[in-house]
């Protein structure tokens, strides 16, 4: 799970800020030493970002949880909790571009997948940029959602191949 450092004065009122909605693009007032690497991009941190699983989401539940039209907007956070992780996780990660809109609060292991939607340890800031970006990764996610539903591969081979590498995760479980 990623830990959150102490916070600075001025950082910290800029996350309530970001939290109530006052702001929507996020600068750290001096440099902050990161705590996470931005070495396995297109990929998070894994010792920041390990993924963490939804436990009410098994292969035995999914005709009633993420195989129902519409089940993750039930489960999805608000962006009034993911807002004040995304302005940490830029921090953590050390992103020297700090502008809250150029990064997807992006879950690890996907909520199509039953990962979990409020644990910090499946949360992280993925950027808009570079070749491999969240708008791919949700490509990815929901033909792996489409294959479990329709019963091609388990619940447990997708969320292994996601969170190994989301990046093959279709050519791993041979649906791409």
């Amino acid at each position: 799970m990623r830990l959150t450092p102490r916070i600075p004065a001025a950082a910290g009122t800029a996350l309530a800020l970001t939290c109530s909605g006052l702001i929507v693009g996020f600068t750290a007032g001096s440099a902050q030493a990161s705590t996470c690497s931005q070495s396995y991009l297109p990929l998070p941190d894994p010792s920041c970002t390990p993924g963490v699983y939804n436990s009410a989401v098994t292969q035995s539940t999914i005709n009633s949880t993420i195989c129902v039209s519409g089940w993750t907007a039930t489960v999805r956070p608000p962006t009034s909790y993911t807002n004040a992780l995304k302005a940490q996780g830029i921090i953590d990660y050390g992103y020297s571009d700090t502008n809250m809109s150029d990064y997807e609060e992006d879950h690890m292991i996907p909520l199509e997948l039953g990962g979990s939607p409020r644990d910090p340890g499946n949360l992280w800031p993925e950027p808009h940029y570079g070749t491999k970006t969240s708008t791919t990764k949700d490509g990815v996610e929901t033909k792996l959602k489409n294959a479990v539903c329709k019963g091609t591969i388990t619940l447990s081979a997708a969320r292994t191949a996601i969170k190994n590498n989301w990046t093959t995760a279709l050519q791993v479980t041979g649906i791409g």
